[in-house]
């Protein structure tokens, strides 16, 4: 780990084509396409399509046209600072951190040691997503900030602000030649490092989402010393090995040959005319795209998201990822197990053909060691995710791994949901309180206290949460 100063694409859709949406003529395809699906909203919602003004429909608003990290934070007006983190293998990532409250006063000669808290996303997301909340009290770092917490939010390689390496572009394919094993060996351990070596602590606590907790348990169970480091482990949606996806044909595809995504998207960027659709359609028609495919892919219902929240949420929902990233999971479908990448994508449909006259009953992937994790682990699941079997995971994990059931919450909820406030932060700092502050004095005792000092002093104050008609866009 070293610290660094602060062609085709998928669908026939080239990179050039891509930039040609950018500018003057996508200007123009915008200007027809926006006000025809703003008037099929507004038809579809009639009543419900709200014009009425709120200080939570303007956050929203503002929420969604935020075009980076600390754009997020000045909605709220906290402070933010960016780092830049080259790995072992040359890639340049970017970590963001809020080091300090709101309010907070600061004296450079006298500056407090405070207790790291590290957050990590999902696939085919980034930093951006855990500020996306329309109220402060339901953004998990914003609350450990005024906590007393130093937060930092770590970024992938390949999403929107870690698309560097030392010696590969973009553009070609070597540099999209990455997966969760890469993840795991260089992205996680090398930001750590880089925290600990900036802030001069010893240990931090790690929060993943979804892949993001993936990416810790692969970390975790390969790097022995590496979980020294870590307080705790809070795992939210823990991902490890799901079931699949709830679209049988789609499954079963993927499923009989993960290989498949290689001829349907190519092997750079996975979707990255996503952010082109995302700025054309009018966002409300936006959000209910979004909704129906992970209804489709996942039987998700997003009923605990409220439509305002979707709206200036799935703004951030998506980034750059490598389509490699997406052939590993469909690999850990197949195998049932949280298995590394298997190179040996070719091989056939049956279990039992393998590539160049192998038997899969010979071959099979190695399988990341999870029990071998010290780090105290827990895991807070959404009852109605079909992505997270739980027994299967607890029976991978060592023994005294803690798992949190939150009733009906699907997988984005724990980020987005309407009641995070109530059901998944609490658990969250309870986690905290009982691993991390043996050393330190933070401004709040970690009680209850804290979320009701927060909820009581917070800047901004909930909403109706209904449909909205964006009439400044």
């Amino acid at each position: 780990m070293k610290k660094a100063n602060c062609k085709p694409s998928q669908f026939g859709c080239s990179d050039n084509l891509l930039n040609y949406f950018k500018h003057g003529s996508f200007t123009i395809y915008r200007a027809f396409v926006h006000p025809r699906t703003r008037c099929i909203f507004k038809a579809l919602a009639g009543p419900m399509a709200s014009t009425t003004s709120s200080d939570e429909t303007r956050r929203a608003h503002k929420i969604r046209v935020a075009v980076d990290f600390g754009s997020l934070c000045a909605v709220y007006d906290y402070k933010s600072e960016e780092h830049i983190v080259q790995t072992k293998d040359g890639y340049l990532l970017a970590l963001h951190r809020i080091p300090h409250a709101k309010n907070e006063r600061l004296d450079p000669r006298n500056r407090k040691r405070k207790p790291i808290v590290y957050f990590h996303h999902g696939l085919l997301m980034c930093s951006d997503v855990f500020l996306c909340t329309t109220d402060a009290s339901r953004s998990l770092p914003l609350v450990l900030a005024e906590a007393g917490y130093d937060v930092w939010l770590g970024n992938n390689r390949g999403n929107k602000y870690s698309r560097k390496h030392v010696s590969r572009n973009p553009h070609e394919a070597s540099f999209w030649n990455f997966g969760i094993d890469e993840y795991a060996w260089h992205d996680i351990p090398d930001s750590i490092e880089y925290i600990l070596e900036t802030t001069g602590e010893k240990s931090l606590s790690y929060v993943g989402f979804s892949q993001g907790t993936a990416q810790a348990f692969a970390a975790f169970s390969i790097n022995p010393a590496l979980n020294k480091k870590i307080d705790v482990f809070v795992a939210l949606a823990p991902a490890m090995s799901p079931p699949g996806l709830t679209a049988p044909l789609v499954d079963g595809l993927m499923k009989a040959s993960p290989a498949l995504m290689y001829l349907f998207f190519g092997r750079r960027s996975i979707l990255p005319s996503t952010t082109m659709w995302q700025s054309i359609l009018y966002p409300p028609i936006f959000a209910s795209v979004i909704d129906a495919s992970l209804s489709f892919l996942f039987s998700w219902s997003g009923r605990n998201i409220t439509p305002l929240q979707k709206v200036a949420a799935y703004a951030h929902l998506y980034s750059t990822a490598s389509v490699k990233a997406v052939v590993h999971w469909f690999q850990i479908m197949r195998n049932a197990e949280f298995t590394m990448y298997d190179d040996d994508v070719q091989s056939g449909i049956s279990p039992r053909a393998g590539g160049q006259g192998k038997s899969r009953f010979h071959y099979r992937p190695a399988r990341f060691p999870t029990r071998n994790i010290r780090a105290p682990t827990v895991l807070l699941y959404g009852t109605s995710d079909s992505l997270v079997d739980i027994d299967v995971m607890l029976h991978q994990l060592p023994d005294g791994t803690r798992a949190i059931p939150l009733e009906g919450y699907e997988h984005v909820d724990i980020l987005w949901g309407e009641h995070v406030d109530k059901d998944v932060i609490p658990e969250v700092l309870n986690a905290l309180k009982t691993n991390t502050h043996k050393h330190f004095e933070l401004p709040f005792a970690l009680t209850n206290g804290i979320e009701r000092n927060f909820l009581e002093n917070k800047v901004l104050t909930n909403g109706s949460g209904g449909l909205t008609d964006f009439e400044s866009e």
